[in-house]
């Protein structure tokens, strides 16, 4: 209990990520999804490796798979925001 008696809740949440990468000759493909229970987020990002660059896979996995994160985080920051004005009661 805290000072003013009342009990203290807490809170337990479990969000799924999917990644499925794909690749095709210097293409790397992303499919992302996060179900947070409530909401299912989707990106799809891609990397393609320079005719410069040494043929290692794992390269391009890391940017495309960093690219559809860094958008689903981004999704998230927007859906905060929405959510956030939803409960806004507005000027006063």
């Amino acid at each position: 209990m805290t000072a003013t008696g009342s009990i203290e809740q807490r809170r337990t949440n479990q969000w799924t990520l999917h990644l499925q990468l794909f690749e095709e000759g210097d293409l790397t493909t992303v499919h992302a999804v996060l179900d947070t229970g409530d909401n299912t987020l989707r990106s799809r990002a891609t990397a393609r490796r320079s005719p410069d660059d040494p043929d290692v896979p794992e390269i391009g996995d890391e940017f495309a798979a960093g690219r559809a994160l860094v958008d689903l985080g981004h999704q998230l920051l927007r859906a905060g925001e929405s959510d956030t004005a939803a409960f806004d009661p507005g000027p006063r």
